[in-house]
């Protein structure tokens, strides 16, 4: 039986990875979890310099999932390479390098970094807000996304995963950019931008205002997403959002993903990652499927 998949010419043992920004640099779960069971772990998105983040509080609790406005804290490159790298390395995992930044050659500096370093995939967030454009996130303006990802692809030597963001009117748009500017695979969705307000305080529940929605409740739409970008473009696709189970992660599969992330779901059950590998596996005995890469796309 093979469970292996290949993105972008990096084959992982696996389609189980997990998401930026909920798995630390996998030392926080290094406990819990055995990262050698899983394809890759993708760490939290890293700057050229620490950034603190947002003022708190920035978590809050809604149905079926969460809001964050952690405001991509992160102590940055340098300590990234020193602390984080040597870390993963122990481990027979693939290691993918989410990277941020507030204008393109923020980006470009962490990626020419990370060009020398032993990581596989490097995966750039562009739902960060863009400094030079008053804010607005790269990943909202299709010609934003196809300037970004080309210049990022002019230095990186890894192959580049492009994040993509939900907030936006059509995805497929947002994709088709990507792809003309030369990503070598996408990733979606991101989190939806969301909203709680505390009524006995009459107040917003994050300092923030708003905040990235993900976790269960978020899973239909980004199914769907999945599906119309797989038949969109011809790049990979890291599907993710929402998913806590086997099936979950199968439906994403068969929507056109080439792998799956895991994000919220680790915060309510730590072994999420193992046992949706685990269940994957089972899935494929029970229906008699020798190769996982049957199941991409397998729903037209």
């Amino acid at each position: 039986m093979n469970t292996k998949v290949n993105i972008a010419g990096v084959e992982l043992k696996n389609p189980v990875m997990t998401a930026s920004g909920t798995f630390g640099s996998g030392a926080e779960y290094g406990e819990m979890v055995d990262l050698n069971r899983l394809g890759a772990v993708v760490t939290k998105g890293v700057a050229n310099v620490p950034w603190p983040g947002n003022p708190t509080p920035r978590i809050a609790e809604v149905y079926g999932g969460m809001l964050n406005a952690i405001g991509l804290q992160n102590p940055g490159i340098d300590v990234f390479i020193e602390r984080d790298i040597p870390f993963l390395k122990q481990y027979d995992t693939k290691i993918v390098v989410n990277v941020c930044g507030k204008t393109t050659e923020d980006y470009v500096e962490v990626v020419e970094r990370l060009g020398d370093e032993d990581v596989d995939l490097l995966e750039i967030n562009i739902s960060c807000p863009n400094v030079k454009e008053g804010g607005i996130a790269f990943g909202q303006d299709p010609k934003a996304v196809e300037a970004i990802t080309r210049e990022v692809k002019r230095h990186a030597k890894q192959p580049v995963i492009m994040k993509l963001s939900p907030n936006v009117t059509d995805i497929t748009v947002m994709a088709k950019a990507a792809e003309a500017g030369g990503a070598d695979a996408l990733s979606l969705i991101n989190t939806l931008t969301g909203m709680k307000i505390d009524i006995h305080r009459r107040t917003f529940a994050l300092a923030n205002k708003t905040g990235g929605f993900s976790g269960p409740a978020v899973k239909p739409v980004a199914v769907r997403m999945v599906y119309q970008v797989a038949n969109a473009v011809k790049l990979p696709i890291i599907g993710m959002g929402g998913i806590s189970t086997a099936e979950d992660a199968i439906e994403f599969l068969l929507a056109g993903a080439t792998a799956v992330s895991v994000g919220t779901a680790n915060f309510f059950n730590p072994y999420a990652t193992v046992e949706i590998a685990d269940g994957i596996e089972n899935y494929m005995r029970t229906y008699g499927v020798e190769d996982v890469n049957e199941l991409i796309g397998a729903v037209k």
